[in-house]
């Protein structure tokens, strides 16, 4: 590798990845240069992963990658607030190398009680922006279908704020981490009215005051409303990328439900997630230390999207580590 180059992955075509050599990236006004760490592998890069006919191959140097954390290297013009050598996470956008470039405004210094720590921002505050606009109080009945890594998180925080969580997955191995989370009542996603009939007699016939879909499908999108009790709220925090939904019209009309969509696209609602996030994981109220399943070298990107895919026994999310 030589002077101001870096190793980058790229997607070369459906369900291939390389590394390149590609030009340090320069950091502009108002922009720092991390060299990061790691960077987490999000679900949402499964469908461009599988070549669907909107995307283009290859692909930049880095692209998909957006749960990137490390070291503040170089520091554009009339940057404030931070400084080499800073560890932080990033709302970046190809940090699947080994340096990506951000906006000053959407990095957060991580403190010294994190220290060799991975942090994949972008998820943990993901999660805490789902969890505020669920509003979960104590008290409540809280259904949580798919416990993935973000599930896994909500089961978490649901629980702490003093809330009933029901958590509903297919794999046993995700059932027995929500309950090591604080579920009180697992349900395997399995039959359709099985679970539905479980619910209700798990909760005297008036089902759930919240219910979180945290998996991005049809059929747990339809379990989710028909769990949820009337005036209750459904939250939409799953990932609904491959196609449209249909949605039972009838049933959320006469139950007078109000449905959430939980996805934020507004940078700065982005970072307030991510600082609670840190605040979080520093005080030591959140500990997401054991859902980081799988780790993978650069080299094998394509081994940690396969794994997200297929999710083998054990798996919750896998890091990209440099």
């Amino acid at each position: 590798m030589s002077a101001g180059t870096m190793r980058a992955a790229r997607l070369e075509a459906p369900g291939r990845a390389t590394v390149v050599e590609a030009p340090l990236p320069v950091p502009g006004a108002g922009q720092v240069r991390i060299r990061l760490e790691g960077c987490g592998v999000c679900a949402s890069n499964l469908t461009p992963w599988a070549g669907p006919d909107w995307m283009e191959f290859p692909t930049q140097p880095g692209d998909l990658g957006h749960e990137g954390w490390g070291v503040v290297d170089a520091l554009g013009e009339g940057v404030q607030g931070l400084a080499l050598g800073y560890r932080v996470a990033a709302l970046s956008f190809r940090s699947y190398a080994e340096y990506d470039v951000a906006d000053a405004r959407n990095v957060v210094r991580l403190p010294d009680a994190l220290a060799g720590q991975p942090f994949p921002g972008e998820p943990l505050g993901c999660a805490m922006n789902i969890f505020q606009r669920s509003g979960v109080e104590a008290g409540q009945t809280v259904a949580i279908v798919g416990v993935g890594f973000l599930g896994a998180i909500l089961t978490r925080l649901a629980t702490e704020a003093g809330a009933r969580v029901i958590a509903i997955s297919r794999r046993a191995y995700s059932l027995d981490l929500a309950r090591r989370m604080g579920a009180a009542e697992t349900i395997p996603m399995e039959d359709h009215n099985a679970i539905i009939a479980r619910v209700k007699d798990l909760t005297g016939g008036v089902f759930c005051d919240r219910v979180i879909e945290a998996v991005g499908k049809q059929w747990p999108l339809d379990l989710a409303a028909e769990i949820t009790r009337e005036r209750g709220r459904l939250i939409v925090a799953g990932y609904h990328q491959d196609g449209p939904r249909q949605v039972n019209m009838w049933l959320w009309n006469w139950r007078g439900l109000d449905v959430i969509n939980a996805h934020e696209r507004d940078p700065k609602v982005y970072m307030q997630g991510i600082r609670e996030a840190v605040d979080a994981v520093a005080s030591g109220r959140l500990d997401p230390s054991g859902l980081y399943t799988h780790r993978f070298p650069l080299e094998r990107l394509g081994e940690a999207l396969d794994a997200t895919r297929d999710r083998p026994d054990g798996f919750l999310k896998a890091l990209v580590t440099f």
